[in-house]
């Protein structure tokens, strides 16, 4: 795979930016489970910042902190023993939005599963690490997956409806799985060509993220 492909993969299938892809299908999915018409409501709007920037934006602000205190090298992390810090803060971010959004009406439970699972992969991911390299961006890769695996099974037939100026997309969610299922294969890929992670590391961030998500499904 091209290196510049590769980063870019990489970049945009960041593992911290899973639950924000998450929100964002379940509300074109099914709007009216946020009671919300659309992406664009304010209700959808304050929830989409407060997600984004919990599991995202504040955490990775974190991370890049470390950086100068010498907590990590690199931003890529190659050492495994570097992962460590940023997992235990995300993990944290992780936990406090999972706590904020069950105490008030701002989500579905389902979604409220989707960041609990998150959460669980983090301390997956976090204990595997001590004993082997894992892969963080199968995790949140194979993580999306059981989540829309999931919004299956308890939304049943659903689409994803995408207004395209002219007129309407809509995808059955079973489309969304399979093209979700070969996107988190090129980021696979793409770990592999930047020379980040080895098959096994994918595998087991693979099965990490599935199992996090389906325990959180089951528990909720």
């Amino acid at each position: 795979m091209n290196k510049t492909l590769a980063h870019a993969l990489s970049v945009l299938f960041h593992p911290l930016l899973v639950l924000t892809y998450a929100l964002l299908l379940l509300i074109l999915i099914n709007p009216y489970a946020f009671s919300v018409r659309s992406l664009s409501d304010k209700r959808a709007v304050i929830l989409f910042l407060s997600v984004f920037s919990t599991s995202f934006l504040l955490p990775a602000f974190g991370v890049a902190l470390m950086k100068p205190l010498g907590f990590v090298k690199s931003f890529q992390m190659r050492d495994k023993m570097e992962r460590t810090g940023p997992y235990i803060l995300s993990s944290v971010f992780y936990l406090w939005l999972y706590k904020n959004l069950s105490s008030a009406d701002q989500a579905p439970p389902l979604f409220n599963a989707f960041v609990l699972g998150a959460t669980i992969g983090l301390f997956l991911a976090f204990f595997i690490n001590i004993f082997t390299k894992i892969s963080a961006h199968a995790v949140g890769m194979g993580g999306l997956v059981a989540m829309m695996l999931l919004t299956n099974k308890a939304w049943g037939a659903a689409f994803v409806s995408l207004s395209l100026g002219s007129g309407t997309l809509q995808l059955s969610l079973n489309a969304v799985i399979a093209l979700l299922v070969v996107l988190a294969g090129w980021v696979g890929m793409a770990r592999l060509a930047l020379g980040a992670h080895t098959p096994a590391d994918l595998y087991r961030g693979y099965a990490a993220g599935i199992v996090a998500v389906f325990l959180a499904g089951f528990a909720s």
